[in-house]
């Protein structure tokens, strides 16, 4: 059983060790404090029989095992990253059931149930290889007894429920094991709390219970322990050590390589902005299902007629923490909204498109006349306003002949009822007045310029403030990156800083680079913006000139002179990487062109541009992608305007 119970251990040390995730460098407090709860699983070996001076078992017992729980109070001190010390104080469990054992009667057998418990004390030694998440311990042990009852069933006799005889009161042990630290606070978070998973195994040395017979205990544990670190606000300049990144060579200056860093004139909180919102005209379906998914919003009669179109247009509240919550809540509301217009406008008409993503016409036309039925009953809208047609495919479908990737994702999108309307009137953009916080342009950029002989891999960021506090980004592969300018003030209203990146090479040299820069924080009201979206279908980079006259008459008259226009493209998950970036900077480039093009033709003059392509990157990302819907509005390209 011992063996057993060490290749177990063994087996999960190495898958543990083999996925350590190395996710930057956090801030690590030198003394953790913390409570963890296990379940013991005792197994017992030896020979007892004399249970105390009034039971003496006709047969003697032998082996077992049982479960039992631990929970403990512990504290550790880490001096360093790879060395520690571990204490825990808590309430130990050793119950356990012997196995059964016949006595000489016939048919008679025997049944013994320890319920032994100890306040237990272990001190370890914590050991991290490579400063990583992953860890082992191992130390000794003192146990105090606290319960020596047991239950004793033979043959027929009554149940007898006793105390064991001639029980150590103190006893010792040794024990080894594994664990894994899950981070649950921010890296910049002066408090950590990390939960750690953990396997412990305390073998039968010197866990004789009793001081006759030869009974031992030996027990694995398997638990959870929570814990919490505070580290100090105020900390001496140092390099920190690039513990997620050990040097196959030494630490060179590339003098080839070049690191930069582009700041705002001032890092503005937040801006409140008009936005014109696209309503996207599709109506997505559930494979299996012609009913309007739930996620839709549908009224009933009475709240149809109370339904206002100009309610997505007051600013929306400040507890909102993603601007993709309250545009789909917009999105949600296209039946209504639909509904809405067609009751106030006798003039509108509307084809409703069903399309099945490949399992027939007659599937497409049942998801068009679920929308229509929806129209008709509850906002009343004449039968005659609404033509359905039904498609084996969308008109412009997501899935290509010959297609053998994202299948299910492009499937999803492709079932859906397509809104078709000769008046513009029907899927007029929205105006929403939204309060933007930690707007774009209050990021703070840090470009590397990798050198001929070996270009950069990944690299990681560490940035630094007068008073010596360092806050850690990475690791990045791409050679333009951005973080939050408010993030990096936090609650200061200006700073200077030292920028040191640290890179590997292809080669598996490690490069580092530094440079400086200062940031203020604005806290005058930010004068307003303008935003402004253009939708694309899946893998459309050259719809941008059908949006020629759209730039040109509505988007760049509101550029005022000396005024910032940012442009940044995104894609959907769909797709390779590399390829989604370059798609969604073709489409930013295309948007700046014809605004520039226009702003020359207006004489407006000074104005600077950005324009950036972000691909399918989750923290650029304006939506999630869960959803057909969510994938669509991400393959966009997004205008802001500020007026500085």
């Amino acid at each position: 059983m011992l063996r057993k119970i060490f290749i177990v251990i063994a087996m999960i040390a190495g898958i543990a060790a083999s996925s350590m995730a190395q996710e930057g460098i956090r801030p690590q407090p030198k003394v953790w404090l913390g409570f963890s709860g296990a379940a013991n699983l005792n197994f017992y070996t030896g020979t007892t029989q004399k249970l105390n001076s009034n039971y003496y078992a006709q047969s003697a017992f032998h082996n077992g095992w049982g479960p039992g729980l631990y929970a403990s109070f512990f504290a550790e001190y880490r001096p360093t990253p790879v060395l520690g010390f571990m204490l825990n104080l808590g309430y130990d469990s050793r119950g356990g059931i012997f196995n059964k054992v016949m006595e000489p009667c016939m048919d008679c057998t025997s049944d013994l149930n320890a319920r032994i418990s100890y306040f237990s004390i272990d001190p370890s030694i914590r050991i991290a290889p490579f400063a990583s998440n992953f860890y082992m311990f191992f130390g000794a042990g003192y146990s105090y007894n606290l319960g020596f009852r047991f239950r004793y069933a033979s043959g027929f006799q009554p149940v007898a429920y006793s105390q064991f005889s001639d029980m150590r009161q103190n006893s010792w042990s040794t024990h080894v094991g594994i664990g894994y630290e899950i981070p649950l606070a921010s890296v910049n978070s002066l408090t950590q709390v990390n939960l750690s998973p953990f396997v412990m195994y305390k073998p039968y040395f010197g866990q004789h219970p009793r001081s006759i017979e030869s009974w031992d205990i030996s027990t694995l544990r398997v638990g959870m322990a929570i814990k919490f670190g505070k580290t100090k606000a105020v900390a001496k300049a140092q390099e920190a050590p690039v513990y997620y990144y050990p040097p196959v060579a030494p630490v060179v200056v590339e003098k080839d390589a070049k690191f930069s860093v582009q700041t705002p004139v001032v890092i503005p909180t937040e801006r409140v902005v008009k936005e014109t919102f696209p309503l996207r005209n599709y109506i997505f379906f559930e494979e299996g299902s012609t009913e309007i998914p739930s996620r839709y919003a549908k009224l009933n009669k009475a709240d149809a007629l109370k339904f206002k179109v100009g309610q997505f247009q007051e600013a929306e509240p400040k507890d909102l923490d993603r601007r993709s919550k309250r545009q789909l809540t917009v999105y949600n509301n296209i039946l209504n909204i639909l509904g809405t217009r067609m009751r106030e406008n006798g003039n509108l008409d509307v084809t409703l498109i069903g399309a099945s993503a490949g399992n027939g016409s007659a599937l497409g036309l049942s998801y068009a006349e679920s929308v229509k039925k929806y129209l008709v009953n509850v906002f009343d809208i004449s039968p005659l306003r609404i033509k359905t047609e039904g498609r084996n495919q969308p008109i412009n479908p997501s899935e290509q002949p010959g297609g053998t990737k994202f299948l299910a994702l492009l499937r999803e999108g492709d079932r859906r009822v397509d809104v078709i309307s000769k008046s513009a009137d029907l899927l007029a953009p929205l105006q929403i007045t939204a309060v933007q916080d930690d707007p774009l342009d209050s990021r703070i950029y840090f470009m590397t310029e990798d050198g001929s002989k070996s270009p950069i891999k990944s690299w990681n960021l560490e940035v630094t403030d007068e008073s010596g506090i360092v806050q850690h980004y990475g690791p990045f592969t791409k050679n333009k990156e951005s973080v939050s300018g408010n993030a990096i003030l936090k609650d200061r209203k200006s700073g200077t800083f030292k920028a040191v990146m640290v890179g590997k090479n292809e080669d598996g040299s490690v490069i580092r680079k530094e440079s400086s820069f200062k940031l203020s924080r604005s806290e005058a009201p930010v004068e307003g913006g303008y935003r402004f979206s253009i939708l694309f279908d899946f893998d459309e980079p050259k719809a941008v000139e059908s949006y020629d006259k759209f730039l040109t008459d509505v988007v760049a008259p509101l550029v005022k002179n000396n005024g910032t226009v940012i442009i940044h493209g995104h894609t959907d998950i769909i797709g390779d990487d590399e390829y989604n970036v370059k798609l969604s900077e073709q489409r930013a480039q295309d948007v700046k062109s014809i605004i520039e093009k226009a702003l020359k033709n207006l004489g407006t003059t000074g104005v600077k541009f950005e324009a950036l392509g972000f691909g399918s990157d989750l923290h650029y990302a304006p939506f999630e992608n869960k959803l057909p819907e969510e994938r669509f509005y991400n393959r966009t390209v997004i205008i802001d305007i500020i007026p500085y």
